[in-house]
């Protein structure tokens, strides 16, 4: 914060939000001691057929207007009616994009550490224009004992519980996953993991949300980066928490996941970078195994692709 209470962090801030008031707060709190100069509000409408969700919804966005206090530029994004999880979201940040050219992004349920936004500002400073890179991410999910002598590794997984990125990478999206049919064919996924049990996850998943049978454009995102051969910054330790698992979410009912309110311990600065752009081949394999097979053997949501599907109450 500065001295006069205006805005501080020069990096543009996207909130994602819908009905949850509470979490709202708690997130907002946080954005207001980082004080964006842009922030960009992005809300989906009320399902008219939920009790209370009209309600829900209005109380969250007067929240907006009581919170932001500090003059920054602020850009809403309300939709009137509800559009869907899928719709929303790619719409939203589509429109963000269109007014930024780089964002930090957050859900109205996940609570970054203070520490967070610095990471995120520093990090699109230095890989603005490095094409490798797509995505810098806040949630670390590896374990304990995980050892990261930087402060960051390189990944290909996308986890999109607080995030950043650049207009360059979000052009990328291909929100209607047009290309899979081709990539599917030519055995794409089978060179990108080595093992075949992997790639056939993946390609499980992804025919499901080309098909619709999925409503997701976080796995739409994931497929974009992948095809992209783009990587993800993820920090050596945990920076945002998500506060929303429980009664009242509709993916994240689960309150005893091991995701459920993770230790956001926080950096130190200034960051040791690595000394090269290529991907962490350990954590990425516990990643696979133990994060995202794991976690869905036992019931639970992969973080990093369950992203706004309950903020949205999809």
């Amino acid at each position: 914060m500065n001295d006069s209470g205006g805005p501080s962090l020069n990096t543009p801030v996207v909130l994602l939000v819908f009905s949850r008031p509470e979490q709202t707060r708690r997130v907002l709190e946080q954005v207001r001691l980082a004080r964006p100069s842009v922030l960009l509000v992005v809300a989906d409408g009320p399902r008219l057929d939920r009790p209370g969700e009209v309600q829900a919804c209005a109380a969250v966005r007067r929240l907006v207007e009581e919170m932001v206090d500090w003059h920054p530029r602020l850009l809403t994004n309300y939709a009137e009616k509800n559009m869907g999880l899928r719709q929303r979201v790619s719409s939203g940040l589509t429109w963000a994009f269109e007014q930024v050219d780089r964002a930090i992004i957050l859900e109205d349920d996940c609570v970054p550490h203070p520490g967070f936004f610095r990471f995120c500002g520093k990090l699109l400073d230095l890989y603005e224009h490095d094409s490798r890179v797509g995505v810098i991410s806040g949630g670390n999910f590896q374990p304990a004992e995980f050892a990261c002598a930087e402060s960051y590794y390189f990944s290909r997984y996308n986890h999109c519980w607080g995030w950043a990125t650049w207009r360059r990478a979000w052009k990328l999206f291909d929100a209607q996953m047009q290309n899979w049919p081709l990539l599917r064919d030519s055995k794409w996924l089978e060179g990108v993991f080595p093992d075949p049990g992997h790639a056939n996850y993946w390609s499980g998943i992804f025919e499901k949300v080309h098909r619709r049978q999925i409503d997701s454009w976080a796995y739409a995102w994931t497929f974009s980066c992948w095809s992209q051969s783009l990587l993800t910054v993820i920090p050596g330790r945990n920076l945002v928490s998500n506060i929303g698992f429980g009664e009242g979410s509709t993916h994240t009912t689960d309150a005893s996941s091991p995701w459920s309110n993770l230790p956001a311990p926080g950096l130190e600065f200034p960051l040791r970078h690595p000394v090269c752009v290529s991907r962490n081949h350990d954590a990425d394999d516990y990643t696979q195994r133990f994060v995202v097979e794991g976690s869905a053997q036992k019931g639970w949501r992969f973080p990093g692709f369950r992203m706004i599907a309950k903020i949205l109450g999809k």
